[in-house]
């Protein structure tokens, strides 16, 4: 990537960008091939969910990630540059057409600003080829056309555009200034008070025999077939109403905020939304971050019901044992790609509003050899939502559960023009569509498992959904 010393706020007039246009439109010409332009600035503080919801268009390509305990938040829409890929190389795909891409942009700005410059937003189905009827494909990366994204007290916004060698440079400088002037003055649409709505109706249907399908995981794991499988559950959501993604994403992040909150639109009006608490990995400044999260239980009622629960399961030999799984299968992982992961002896608990895990971080010098999506392909799925061994438990995953995941226990996340990023699971998730929608949540059976406490586990990780569905 070309970095400029323009400085878009001293030189923000029509003539400065058309000038700068033209020297872009030169490269082009020079390069025989189309320039992605990049120009970040510092704006005044926004809230990049309001922002999204303010332009949401449901034939528009959208991005929104924020964990609200870290008071981190990006937002990306319409799209710039896309790909897609499928197959056993998707990762390797995508990383090319970023660095192809990377090799063709010039960026000026507040590119070293926290989510600075052009950021790629990808998401990995959990298998590597999609279904026909799949509203998302194996692998998709795309550039927003507009990015906004808070990191603490720093709001910055990110334009994204191409010029062609044979670019109209007066339209396109028209276009790029009245979306400098909007975010220099941006200015939310007015909603319906919340006294006001009315909640939505719902009709939930089961799709599929859950317990059963556990039955049938737990004799596979009883003929040496594997020794952990993880299988979901989906319900079917009717409403007497349009459901709002981004609405219903917004009662998740204040549920959850310890989560990844998180919504993602196809263009054809569906998103997938959900509030995942567990991430897949993270690259910053030379270190690779990832973790176990695996074995669960309800939260109490009060705190001593709380810490007793929370004692049972760091003691249950059933929870340790699929924690196990886990932690082994992404250490042996990260080891085989030469890293050197580091972790604790013993697992601690993660604790979220409805449930609590069994938790090990996990860091690693990440080299120069390494890089964040070859990291990802060797990651993806962990046992946590595919099983162990990772190669005899997913294949036998769909004709067990009856219904394509897609998206769901997919890799989601973005790429930053320095090699960095982060990617999360694809939990406790819904697809939205219309007044339709599917919820998914799953659980890890191992040996000593039962179809009613795997049911009763899937049963508090969909109640966030609910919820958040009752109060869109």
């Amino acid at each position: 990537m070309k970095t400029l010393p323009v400085n878009p706020t001293e030189n923000a007039t029509p003539e400065s960008l058309h000038a700068f246009l033209t020297q872009c439109r030169a490269v082009a010409m020079s390069a025989g091939r189309p320039q992605l332009i990049s120009i970040s600035l510092a704006v005044d503080a926004l809230d990049p969910l309001a922002v999204l919801e303010s332009i949401f268009e449901p034939e528009e390509l959208h991005f929104y990630a924020e964990r609200p305990d870290l008071d981190s938040a990006i937002a990306g829409a319409e799209t710039a540059l896309i790909f897609e890929s499928a197959g056993a190389t998707r990762f390797a795909d995508v990383q090319k057409w970023i660095d192809d891409t990377l090799e063709n942009t010039i960026a000026i700005g507040a590119v070293d600003a926290p989510f600075g410059g052009p950021h790629f937003f990808t998401a990995f189905a959990f298998l590597d080829q999609a279904e026909p009827a799949d509203p998302f494909p194996a692998a998709r990366v795309f550039v927003p056309r507009w990015q906004v994204s808070r990191a603490g007290n720093v709001t910055t916004a990110v334009a994204n555009f191409v010029v062609a060698p044979d670019a109209d440079l007066l339209a396109l400088s028209e276009r790029v200034w009245r979306a400098h002037q909007k975010f220099n003055s941006f200015g939310y649409q007015e909603v319906v008070e919340p006294s006001e709505q009315k909640p939505a109706r719902l009709a939930v249907r089961e799709a599929g025999d859950y317990r059963a399908a556990v039955a049938r995981g737990l004799a596979q794991i009883e003929s040496g077939k594997f020794t952990k499988i993880v299988l979901a559950r989906a319900k079917e959501i009717s409403a007497d109403q349009a459901l709002h993604p981004l609405q219903m994403l917004n009662g998740l992040r204040q549920r959850f905020p310890d989560c990844y909150a998180f919504s993602l639109a196809n263009g054809k009006g569906q998103s997938f939304i959900g509030a995942s608490p567990e991430r897949l990995v993270r690259v910053s400044k030379g270190v690779l971050e990832t973790e176990a999260l695996a074995g669960s239980i309800r939260r109490g009622s009060s705190a001593s019901e709380d810490s007793a629960l929370a004692a049972t399961l760091l003691r249950s030999e059933k929870d340790l044992r699929e924690h196990q799984f886990v932690l082994e299968a992404i250490t042996t992982r990260l080891t085989m790609l030469g890293l050197k992961p580091e972790f604790a002896a013993h697992p601690g608990l993660r604790r979220l509003a409805n449930v609590q895990h069994l938790h090990t971080p996990i860091r690693a010098a990440l080299g120069d050899s390494v890089r964040l999506l070859q990291a990802l392909a060797w990651l993806h799925p962990t046992p946590a939502v595919g099983g162990a061994p990772q190669s005899d438990a997913v294949p036998h995953i769909r004709g067990l559960e009856g219904f394509s995941r897609g998206l769901y226990a997919g890799a989601i996340g973005w790429v930053n023009s320095r090699g960095g990023g982060e990617f999360f699971v694809g939990l406790r998730s819904a697809l939205v569509d219309g007044a339709t929608a599917r919820l998914y949540a799953g659980a890890g059976i191992v040996a000593g498992s039962t179809p009613e406490k795997e049911f009763a586990e899937t049963e508090l990780k969909f109640k966030a959904m609910l919820d958040a569905l009752t109060t869109a």
